[in-house]
C-alpha cells in the first residue's frame, strides 16, 4: 500500500488494510508542538496589544481599558506587551523565513488569483509549503511589527522620552498607529482565510493536515513530505 492510495482528485480517501474494513485517513505533519506554541503566544500577544492599543486610540473604545485594570495600567502595560510580541515574533521569523522566500511559483499563483478565490485548485501551479498570500502575510507582518517596535520605543516616554524631540515623537506616533491599523487588517484577512479554506485550522491546533488537503493546496510540499515518509517508512494513518 502506498501513500497515493489516499489521494484521488485532490480529496482524502479511506485507506484499507487487507484484513480490515475500517477506513483510515492519512495525516501529514505540518507544524511541531514548539512551532504551534510559538504561533499561539504571538497570536495572543497581538490580540492583547490590539485591544489595549485601541483603548488608547479613541475615547469610544476607552472602556476596553477595564480589561487591563484602567487607563493608567493600560498605558503602562501596552509597551511591555509590544516587547513580548517582538521577542515571540522574532523566534517565529527565525523558524519560517526561509520557507517564505518568494519564487516563480508565487508569481504563477498570483496570476491566477481568480481561480484561487473560486476554489479552482486544479488550475493552480503546484506549491511548496506556503502560497504567495501566506508569504505576503508573513513579510507584511514582519515589516509592520518592526515599525511598531521601533516607533513604540520612540514614544515610550517612561524610558526613552528624553532621547527625541516632540516632533519626532509625533511622527513616530503617526507611523505607529498606521502600522497597527494595517497589521490588524492583515490579521483579519489571515484569520478569514484560515476559516475559509476548510481544514486549515487543524494545522495550528493538532499540527497535522489530511493528505487530501496537502495534495489539493500545497502539492509540491506534499510530494516532498510523502517522499521522505515513504523512504523512512513512517506514514501516519489514523482511523477516521
Amino acid at each position: 500500500m502506498t501513500i497515493q492510495n489516499d489521494i484521488r482528485d485532490g480529496e482524502s480517501r479511506p485507506l484499507h488494510h487487507a484484513k480490515s474494513a475500517a477506513p483510515e485517513v492519512l495525516y501529514v505533519p505540518r507544524y511541531t508542538g514548539v512551532q504551534r506554541v510559538n504561533h499561539w503566544i504571538t497570536a495572543i500577544l497581538f490580540t492583547v496589544l490590539t485591544l489595549s492599543g485601541l483603548a488608547m486610540f479613541t475615547p469610544y473604545l476607552f472602556s476596553l481599558t477595564g480589561l487591563f485594570g484602567g487607563g493608567q495600567a493600560t498605558r503602562a502595560i501596552h509597551p511591555w506587551f509590544g516587547v513580548a510580541l517582538a521577542v515571540s515574533f522574532f523566534f517565529l521569523f527565525v523558524r519560517f523565513w526561509k520557507l517564505n522566500i518568494p519564487n516563480k511559483d508565487d508569481v504563477a499563483w498570483s496570476m491566477k488569483i481568480g481561480d484561487v478565490v473560486t476554489n479552482r485548485e486544479d488550475r493552480l501551479p503546484e506549491l511548496g509549503k506556503y502560497n504567495a498570500g501566506q508569504k505576503g502575510v508573513f513579510w507584511g507582518q514582519t515589516a509592520l511589527i518592526g515599525v511598531m517596535f521601533v516607533t513604540g520605543l520612540v514614544i515610550w516616554n517612561t524610558y526613552f522620552g528624553g532621547l527625541t524631540s516632540i516632533e519626532t515623537q509625533r511622527w513616530a506616533l503617526l507611523a505607529h498607529s498606521l502600522a497597527a491599523v494595517i497589521a490588524i487588517a492583515i490579521i483579519v484577512v489571515h484569520i478569514y482565510a484560515g476559516i475559509w479554506v476548510r481544514g486549515t485550522g487543524r494545522a495550528m491546533v493538532r499540527g497535522t493536515v489530511t493528505g487530501g488537503w496537502a495534495y489539493r493546496h500545497h502539492r509540491k510540499w506534499f510530494r516532498q513530505i510523502a517522499g521522505g515518509k515513504a523512504r523512512h517508512g513512517s506514514v501516519d494513518k489514523r482511523g477516521s
